[in-house]
């Protein structure tokens, strides 16, 4: 989705903190929002100081926000010491949403993520140990049908592994112009039906253990909206994906998952 932009470049700290003095200049000491997130897709990339510095001036104008959140990846989290992640936690920064995608390495590396299962879930121990709450992101159908088993598997096993406070699913979309669209109309890459993406889910579901997770697969692009806790709706939400392969309850259709 960032392909349009011509060149990466993080943004300049004063352009940053103009826009935090601007909506509190706006809106006033009674601000009709408690979070703020830190934009782009790996904000974590930023110098811890001029991470620290937008913290700052967020602390400072905008004293009502109780969470500040942003995009990591597993690289730029093992980038970081143990330190400055417990400096950005103490200045504010509390969630980090860490999207794997998948726990398959050889997925991962054809997705080009930059980091395997055991990056991801280092990171994650770290990050926790630091303070952080993580939300992770997997892809359903992000191994082809080829790879279909061993990403839905071994997306469970690194949930268990990443322990996060929030786990999502979503659904591959091929869009038109992109590399996996490309492979798809070669036939090197073919998206599973929609009974392979449920069975995905299934699997991650049953194979997950966090210890306490806020699970959701209510983004647009799925087929089946969910919501519960795992491990605690784990049998309900299986019950749930059980019932959408047996045809006993209404998928979501095509028009309604247009992105």
């Amino acid at each position: 989705m960032y392909r349009d932009k011509p060149v990466f470049r993080p943004r300049p700290l004063a352009e940053t903190l103009e826009d935090i003095d601007a909506a509190a200049r706006q809106y006033g000491p009674q601000l009709p929002f408690d979070k703020v997130f830190v934009m782009d897709g790996d904000a974590l990339c930023l110098p811890v100081e001029h991470f620290a510095s937008i913290l700052e001036r967020i602390r400072v104008r905008m004293p009502g926000v109780r969470r500040v959140s942003c995009y990591a990846t597993a690289g730029k989290v093992a980038g970081k010491t143990n330190d400055d992640l417990r400096r950005l936690r103490a200045l504010g920064l509390s969630l980090l949403y860490i999207r794997p995608e998948s726990g398959d390495d050889v997925t991962l590396k054809r997705i080009a993520k930059g980091a395997d299962f055991a990056a991801h879930a280092e990171a994650a121990q770290r990050a926790r140990a630091a303070g952080f709450a993580l939300s992770t992101i997997f892809l359903l159908g992000a191994g082809g049908t080829e790879r279909s088993a061993e990403h839905a598997e071994a997306s469970g096993r690194l949930v268990t592994a990443m322990d996060p406070d929030y786990v999502s699913a979503l659904t591959l979309t091929l869009v038109p112009g992109t590399p996996i669209d490309r492979l798809a109309r070669t036939g090197r890459f073919t998206l599973p039906d929609v009974a392979g993406l449920l069975g995905e889910l299934r699997t991650l579901v049953d194979v997950a253990r966090p210890t306490g997770a806020v699970f959701r697969t209510n983004h647009a692009s799925n087929y089946l909206p969910l919501a519960g806790r795992l491990p605690d709706d784990r049998a309900r939400i299986v019950a749930a994906i059980d019932a959408a392969l047996d045809h006993r309850v209404p998928l979501r259709s095509e028009w309604a998952r247009g992105l």
